[in-house]
C-alpha cells in the first residue's frame, strides 16, 4: 500500500478532480437554465433550451453527489465543518435545487402562459442561486472560516450565513456564475440552431469577457487579503489532528504558493486564455464545439487556481489559525483512503465511460421539429 502521506495528496487531488467535474459538466446545464429567460424569446424556443439540458441534468449532478460522498469518505473534519458551519448555505443551495426537478417535470404539464413563466422563472433561479453559491463557498474557503476546535476536538462554528455573503466571497460567486454561463452559453451555441445559437454566442461572448476582468480582479485582491502559512506541524504522516500545528496569518499569503511553486501560475493562465479563445470562438461565430471545449478548460483551471493557490490548506480558520483543516491531518485513516483509491480508480472510469457513451448518443442539436413532432415525449 502507498503511504500516508501520498495517500492523502492523491485524494486531495481526486477531490479536485470531482469538483472540476462539478464544474464542467453541471456547470453548462446551470448555464443554460440561467440563460433561458435571455435566449429564449418564445415558448418553443425555451423548450428547445430546456430539452439540451433535460435528458443529462440528472446525471450531471451525479458529479455532485460524488464530491460530497467523497469529502465525507476521505475528509470527515472537513465533512464536518463545512455541512455544520454552511449550514443554512447548504439549505439554500438544497431548496434552488429542487426547483430544477420541479421545474423540468411540471413546466409543459400545462398550455397557459403564466403557469409555464413561473416554472421558467424557477429554472432560472435554480441555476443562478448554484452558481453563486458555489463561488461563495469558494471565496469563503479562501479567506478562512470561522471556527475552533476545543482540546477535544469539539468544533465551535463563530459565524452568520450573512458573513459569508462579503465582498469577496461575492466576487468569487460572481466569477463562478461567469464561468458557468460561458459554459453553458457554448452548450447551447452547440445543441440549438438559429436564433438561439446567435443569441447564446453573443452571451458567451459578454459572460467570457466578465470572467476574465473578474477572475484578474480577484487575483489583485487576493494579493492584500490575509492568507495562512503552515508552521511546524507532526508531519505528511502525522496524525488527524490538526490541533499539532502552528499556522500564522499574513497579507498575500494566497499568492505565496505561485512564488514557491512557479509551475502552478499555469492554473490561472489557462484560465484566462482559455475564456479567451471561447470569447473569440463565440465572437466569430465558429467553431462552437471548439468554444464549449475551450469553457470547459477555463472552469477546470478556475477551480485547479482556487485550490493550488490554498495548498496544503482544505478549510482554513480565521478565527484560531491552530484549527486549519490541511491535508496533512485532516483525512481519514490509511486503509480507508487505501480502500477508497482502489473503488475509485475501478469505477470511476466506468463512470466517465458510460457518461461519455450517452452523450454520443444524445449527440446532435435539438430542433422545433424534433419538438412540435412529438411534445408529449419531451420537455
Amino acid at each position: 500500500m502507498l503511504d500516508y502521506a501520498t495517500l492523502r495528496l492523491l485524494w486531495w487531488a481526486v477531490l479536485g478532480i470531482l469538483l472540476i467535474g462539478i464544474a464542467v459538466m453541471d456547470g453548462f446545464d446551470l448555464g443554460s437554465a440561467i440563460l433561458l429567460p435571455i435566449v429564449g424569446r418564445s415558448d418553443l424556443e425555451r423548450r428547445i433550451v430546456i430539452n439540451t439540458i433535460g435528458p443529462v441534468w440528472e446525471g450531471n449532478q451525479v458529479w455532485l453527489i460524488l464530491g460530497a460522498g467523497a469529502i465525507f469518505a476521505a475528509w470527515p473534519a472537513l465533512y464536518a465543518v463545512a455541512f455544520s458551519g454552511f449550514y443554512l448555505a447548504m439549505l439554500l443551495l438544497l431548496l434552488s435545487l429542487i426547483l430544477r426537478p420541479v421545474g423540468f417535470k411540471f413546466r409543459s404539464k400545462l398550455e397557459g402562459r403564466r403557469w409555464r413563466d413561473v416554472w421558467d422563472a424557477a429554472l432560472f433561479v435554480g441555476g443562478l442561486v448554484p452558481a453563486l453559491v458555489y463561488g461563495v463557498a469558494f471565496g469563503n474557503v479562501l479567506q478562512g472560516v470561522p471556527f475552533r476546535f476545543d482540546d477535544t476536538l469539539r468544533m465551535t462554528y463563530e459565524g452568520t450565513l450573512l458573513a459569508l455573503f462579503n465582498p469577496f466571497a461575492l466576487l468569487c460567486g460572481l466569477v463562478s456564475v461567469a464561468m458557468i454561463v460561458l459554459h453553458g452559453a457554448t452548450w447551447l451555441a452547440i445543441k440549438t440552431g438559429e436564433p438561439i445559437r446567435s443569441r447564446a454566442q453573443r452571451a458567451a461572448v459578454v459572460a467570457g469577457l466578465a470572467l476574465i476582468v473578474l477572475l484578474l480582479a480577484g487575483g489583485a485582491w487576493a494579493s492584500i487579503i490575509d492568507g495562512y502559512a503552515l508552521g511546524q506541524f507532526a508531519g505528511e504522516n502525522g496524525p488527524s489532528n490538526p490541533l499539532t500545528k502552528e499556522v500564522t496569518r499574513a497579507a498575500g499569503q494566497l499568492l505565496a504558493n505561485y512564488g514557491t511553486h512557479p509551475w502552478m501560475l499555469a492554473a490561472p493562465i489557462l484560465a484566462v486564455l482559455a475564456a479567451g479563445m471561447a470569447v473569440l470562438f463565440s465572437a466569430r461565430r465558429r467553431a462552437p464545439v471548439v468554444a464549449f471545449l475551450a469553457s470547459g478548460i477555463a472552469a477546470a483551471a478556475v477551480i485547479a487556481t482556487a485550490g493550488l493557490s490554498q495548498f496544503p490548506f482544505l478549510l482554513p480558520s480565521s478565527s484560531d489559525p491552530r484549527s486549519s483543516l490541511t491535508v496533512w491531518d485532516a483525512s481519514s485513516s490509511r486503509a480507508t483512503l487505501g480502500i477508497m483509491l482502489v473503488v475509485t480508480v475501478v469505477l470511476l472510469p466506468i463512470v466517465m465511460i458510460y457518461t461519455g457513451w450517452v452523450y454520443r448518443v444524445l449527440r446532435g442539436p435539438v430542433t422545433g421539429e424534433s419538438i412540435t413532432r412529438d411534445p408529449h415525449s419531451v420537455y
